[in-house]
């Protein structure tokens, strides 16, 4: 195959599917393998988990040993003296006669005193368990959004390309929270569990005729319970597709309120967002509804527990097989029984929530999507002379598609070439693959005639200064915003740089100077100062390659011969591509390549071109036409 008809990255790569990120996931079972691979964020804190489950078998054997010194120490000791009828009383009885003896107090004294103990103790084992659990799922999280980040850095720009930045944006936020929600149900459910099992040990000692009596109860609350998970988790859906359709149409209606205003759509949007309020309101009355109807009827089923203890434990101690103390501890112990099933029920939903939110996550960690690397990379030299060759470069951003075709021309060390052309000839994708955002055909780009697939992609760019027409401005100081975290550009050389491009004048005439922090997106500073601000980064960075990309398109006219001075002691001794409609950076061009439908069509200088009579000159004769309407 020759080096023309080459295939573009693009097309030898398998067709991936994105449209899986668009797609609102909803799981209909637990996955086990899912639940394995996050718990294993979780274990670097696996020491902290087994304290969380040592405190909350603690707080389990304390939360039923309290009801244990009333019923056997106090009813069956103290108030009404067993006859007869054994049952275990778990050493209360004997450790309640030595505290009576050893502090010389009456036994009912010391049985509060002991009640007091053991629920102080299953508060405290309860508190301990909760903290360290939350501290264990916030550690293993933590970890997980910094993993997530740190990949979805590492993706390419064709990844976000063709995937929507706020669909990405769920998974690290949405998705995240709603994986605590789940891991902190599992503490729930563990937390309510175990004092359960206990409970009902325990009640199968005292009396297991009792306890199987009130186990019939248990299938009816567990039928009960998934009814309720049944339709609620189709409710809940509902509600969860009209809010994210709420928030959508809000956010597209206040982004866009002046075009709203403009054009006199209050009225009709207002309308649809009322349709859209009015159907989650429907939705929203119908899980009430149905947790209205759940929760009395799981309180139903304790008060018929509680009537069946009474009825049941009555006959068992009328007939000499139960002591009142355990009927009593039978009664305190049924909520102990339901409670988990509620529990269970609440957390179910969360449960198949966070089964999609875990799928979403895995499916963006799990993305392969990267830029090519050679594994024995070449370094550049450690000064560059600044020759760029483009030879015979063909790419498309996708199968089909081809953007670049044959792009055959050489910027000489300290060149300054202007590359011009209609909407859509391809000239920020030149940049863009010099830039070494995407892969192209080997061999196709050079830097000082290194082919720039053979170097790592993120030492190319430290050799390279892009200032775009769309700068952005990150959370910060003036300061920080021109160093970008280099240690090392000092202070005196951010101010060197900002004096350059005349960006000092107006920095200094900010409230705190350099040191001003400046708001989102840089809203407290015009627009031709973020430019201005723009270029005196790329100068402080003293790249070799220097690369402005429509940089002065949304400047003023006054603003721009401002920085003209500026911008030529920035070009000076540095290869230069210039992407721009204005007449006087083009002019001062060395060399000027024209694109049109990707191809290169002429080179040469201004004078050249114009004499040639060709695409040039139409669009430069069409430029000062425009200019001599505005004027």
């Amino acid at each position: 195959m020759s080096t023309a008809e080459r295939m573009t990255p693009e097309q030898e790569k398998p067709k991936r599917d994105y449209s899986v990120f668009e797609d609102d996931i909803e799981t209909t079972g637990v996955d086990f393998a899912l639940l394995g691979r996050l718990f294993s964020w979780m274990k670097p804190y696996k020491r902290q988990g087994f304290i969380a489950i040592g405190l909350v078998l603690l707080s389990a054997s304390a939360a039923v040993l309290a009801p244990v010194v009333i019923s056997r120490v106090v009813v069956d000791g103290i108030l009404l003296p067993e006859s007869g009828t054994v049952a275990p009383d778990f050493g209360q009885k004997a450790l309640n006669g030595f505290l009576a003896s050893s502090l010389s107090l009456h036994p009912l004294i010391t049985a509060c005193l002991l009640f007091a103990l053991w629920t102080v103790c299953w508060a405290a084992f309860s508190h301990g368990f909760r903290i360290m659990l939350a501290r264990t799922v916030l550690h293993a999280l933590r970890d997980l959004r910094r993993d997530l980040f740190a990949h979805l850095e590492r993706l390419p720009s064709s990844f976000y390309d063709r995937v929507a930045v706020g669909r990405v944006m769920t998974r690290l936020t949405n998705d995240i929270e709603t994986l605590f929600e789940l891991l902190a149900g599992f503490g729930v459910l563990l937390g309510e569990f175990v004092p359960f099992f206990v409970a009902v040990t325990v009640m199968l000692a005292l009396d297991p005729v009792l306890t199987g009596e009130l186990m019939v109860l248990l299938p009816i609350a567990a039928i009960a319970t998934y009814i309720f998970r049944v339709a609620s988790r189709r409710v809940y859906r509902a509600i969860r597709s009209s809010l994210s359709r709420l928030n959508e149409n809000l956010q597209e209606n206040l982004s866009g309120i002046e075009v709203v205003q403009l054009y006199g759509r209050e009225r009709l949007n207002y309308d649809h967002y009322t349709s859209i309020n009015r159907d989650n309101r429907a939705q929203e009355n119908r899980a009430i509804l149905i947790e209205s109807f759940y929760g009395p009827t799981m309180d139903s089923m304790a008060f018929l527990a509680m009537s069946m203890i009474v009825w049941f434990g009555g006959h068992h101690v009328l007939g000499g097989a139960a002591t009142l103390g355990s009927v009593v501890l039978f009664a305190q112990f049924a909520d102990m029984m339901f409670r988990p099933i509620v529990a269970m029920g609440e957390q179910w939903n969360v449960l198949f929530r966070a089964m999609a939110s875990s799928e979403r996550i895995f499916q963006a960690l799990d993305w392969d999507e990267a830029l090519a690397e050679p594994a024995r990379p070449i370094p550049l030299p450690e000064k560059l002379e600044g020759r760029v060759t483009f030879d015979r470069l063909t790419f498309g951003y996708s199968p089909g598609n081809t953007i670049l075709r044959n792009v055959s021309f050489t910027i000489e060390p300290g060149e300054k070439v202007a590359i011009v052309g209609p909407t859509g000839s391809g000239k920020t994708s030149l940049i863009r693959l010099l830039c070494r955002f995407y892969d192209v055909p080997p061999g196709s780009i050079l830097i000082d005639g290194v082919d720039i697939m053979q170097v790592l992609p993120a030492e190319i760019r430290t050799r390279i200064g892009v200032v775009l027409q769309d700068f952005h401005i990150f959370s910060g100081s003036v300061y920080e915003n021109i160093a970008l975290g280099n240690p090392a550009i000092t202070r005196d050389a951010a101010e060197r740089a900002a004096r350059m491009v005349h960006a000092d004048p107006f920095i200094r005439a900010l409230p705190q100077g350099y040191d001003t922090v400046l708001t989102e997106r840089g809203r407290n500073l015009s627009h031709g100062q973020r430019q201005l601000l723009a270029f005196a980064r790329v100068l402080a960075m003293n790249p070799e390659i220097l690369i402005l990309d429509e940089a002065t398109a949304s400047i003023d006219t006054e603003t721009e011969i401002v920085i003209q001075d500026a911008l030529r002691e920035l070009t000076r001794g540095r290869t230069s591509i210039i992407i721009a409609h204005r007449l006087q950076t083009i002019r001062e061009a060395d060399k000027i390549v024209v694109l049109t439908h990707g191809e290169v069509r002429e080179i040469g200088s201004h004078e050249d071109l114009m004499a040639l009579g060709g695409l040039y000159k139409t669009l430069y004769e069409l430029q000062v036409q425009d200019v001599s309407g505005e004027a």
